[in-house]
């Protein structure tokens, strides 16, 4: 029997609403075409990475070693191995049909014609897709017919090895009975294929997009089917590799090796670059517009305001300054901690944070030296932050907040050093950072507008702000990712089982870390590239003169 302990799920539905919330964050109220297709490339880009069954792919393997490296072969391991992936990649699929915004129109658009799975399905992709499940399936089939082995265990010191073992007594591996896998793997290809065709069943209700005609729409559709299918063909073809590896490994005996080739896996990662580089449409709206706004042709554009281009630049020397810190700040702790002291990581996220908001803070006085002027106009811009990325700071803050809540309750069970109060300084060192990045783009001078100019500099204003909303969030999720992997060991003192059984799952708050902190990543390194659009480009050649 499986033991779940006490909130169990809770890890997986904080990831899931974390995820909702930056996928909502994208296309928050009227997206356009590039907001939807940058939507839509994050649904893949997590999607994919949720979809891993590197923790699966020893499956049914019993080791000789019990301190060796741990292989799922008991159900419950077996289960929970092969479930997260399928569970959390369908999930994250279906959180990016979800997502978009209802139709808020007074007049709704409506199509008559019933919309229909076949109607967005790429042909070929399909085709293909279905052949590897096919192959998936012909695969499990085989292990079904293979014996089971039983493990060799290591002989211990002082007495000889037996006869037959040709490793000297180092332990040989066994396997579980060939039908036993089988039966689970053929189970999680069905679950498989049954949550795909509920996705794409979704994909194909889903309201449209009141903001995209009648062809991006079809198309938006046929990019979320094309996304989906390429990454279930992946797993598919993953479940085919965990047979093959099942079936290669070698019977004890004299004859047994400690290595051997899985020929299922060779083919795994052809069906991997197949599908990492199987082509996605694109929107018709996106291939007809002129030349997108981005940040290269504003830096390289000799129409671009000095300003415009002095704010590209610095988005380029945050990320440096970002990555610069992190690096520097795992080296020293690696260096300089003898055993590793994970309570130090906080003190790394704080100050790559802290680095990044006085880089803005100094973008500002320099932008305001450079090119502001006294007696020009200050302009705010009109919605200072989205509700979208406000939304999703404020839920960072409050995921923070609990990780902080739980770090308190399982550091007051133990007499170690307790690492939340280092935590709530630090946090307060990067919000009166955050404050004062606030201030300087708020009280900065304002830059000389011609009627080509107009909305410059409120435009820089927005870009500053969100920057600075983007750090501060990356910084929470950070943060709280850092306490539950510190403390999450203590998860079951906090929230100890109801019948007193120990529970063979790992920790969700250990779980959970991991997940907020690829969140973390990924959030403070989304681009301004919706805002790059509201600079206007025109020529500045009155503005060039430098303010003394």
């Amino acid at each position: 029997m499986v033991v779940l302990p006490t909130m169990f799920f809770l890890g997986p539905v904080v990831g899931a609403i974390i995820v909702y919330l930056f996928l909502r964050m994208q296309v928050w109220s009227k997206p356009d075409a590039q907001s939807v297709a940058s939507h839509g490339l994050w649904v893949g880009i997590i999607g994919w990475m949720a979809s891993s069954l590197q923790g699966a792919m020893s499956a049914g393997i019993i080791r000789s070693n019990p301190l060796g490296s741990s292989a799922p072969a008991t159900p419950d391991q077996i289960a929970n191995a092969l479930a997260w992936p399928i569970v959390a990649c369908l999930t994250v699929h279906a959180l990016g049909q979800l997502s978009y915004p209802a139709p808020k129109a007074p007049r709704r658009y409506a199509e008559l014609k019933v919309r229909r799975i076949r109607d967005f399905l790429p042909r070929k992709l399909a085709w293909t897709t279905a052949a590897i499940f096919g192959y998936a399936a012909l695969a499990i089939a085989w292990i079904a017919t293979l014996p089971a082995y039983t493990a060799v265990p290591p002989t211990p010191p002082g007495q000889s090895p037996p006869e037959d073992n040709g490793y000297m007594g180092q332990g040989q591996d066994g396997r579980i009975p060939g039908l036993e896998l089988a039966l689970w793997l053929g189970g999680t290809l069905l679950v498989l294929a049954v949550g795909t065709w509920l996705v794409l069943l979704l994909i194909a209700r889903r309201r449209q997009l009141e903001t995209l005609d009648g062809d991006d729409n079809r198309t938006l559709r046929t990019i979320a089917t094309n996304r989906l299918l390429r990454t279930v063909a992946t797993i598919a073809a993953g479940l085919a590799s965990i047979a093959g590896n099942f079936a290669s490994q070698p019977a004890p005996g004299a004859t047994w090796q400690s290595s051997w080739f899985n020929i299922l896996g060779l083919i795994n990662m052809a069906v991997l670059a197949a599908m990492w580089w199987w082509r996605v449409p694109e929107l018709p709206s996106v291939l007809k517009a002129p030349q997108v706004t981005s940040a290269k042709t504003l830096r390289s554009d000799p129409l671009a305001h000095g300003a415009a281009r002095l704010s590209i630049s610095l988005g380029a020397v945050l990320g440096v300054i970002g990555g610069l810190a992190l690096v520097a700040g795992v080296v020293a702790i690696l260096m300089a901690s003898r055993p590793l002291d994970p309570g130090a990581f906080p003190i790394v996220i704080a100050i790559a944070a802290a680095a990044l908001l006085t880089a803005i803070a100094a973008g500002e006085v320099l932008m305001a030296r450079n090119y502001g002027q006294p007696e020009a106009q200050l302009r705010w811009p009109r919605q200072a932050v989205s509700r979208g990325l406000l939304s999703f700071a404020i839920g960072s803050a409050a995921i923070f907040a609990v990780a902080v809540s739980f770090a308190v309750a399982a550091e007051s069970q133990t007499l170690t050093p307790k690492a939340w109060p280092a935590a709530l300084l630090l946090s307060a060192v990067v919000a009166a950072a955050g404050a004062a990045a606030i201030l300087a783009v708020r009280r900065r001078r304002g830059i000389p507008e011609s009627e080509g100019d107009a909305g410059l500099d409120a435009a820089l204003r927005a870009i500053s702000l969100y920057r600075i909303v983007r750090t501060l969030a990356a910084y929470c999720l950070g943060q709280a990712a850092a306490l539950l992997m510190i403390t999450g060991d203590a998860w079951y003192s906090v929230f100890a089982p109801g019948d007193g059984e120990y529970p063979l799952a790992p920790s969700p708050a250990i779980t959970v870390g991991m997940v907020l902190a690829a969140i973390a990543v990924i959030v403070a390194v989304v681009p301004v590239r919706s805002l790059l659009g509201t600079i206007p480009r025109s020529d500045p050649a009155h503005h060039e003169e430098r303010a003394q």
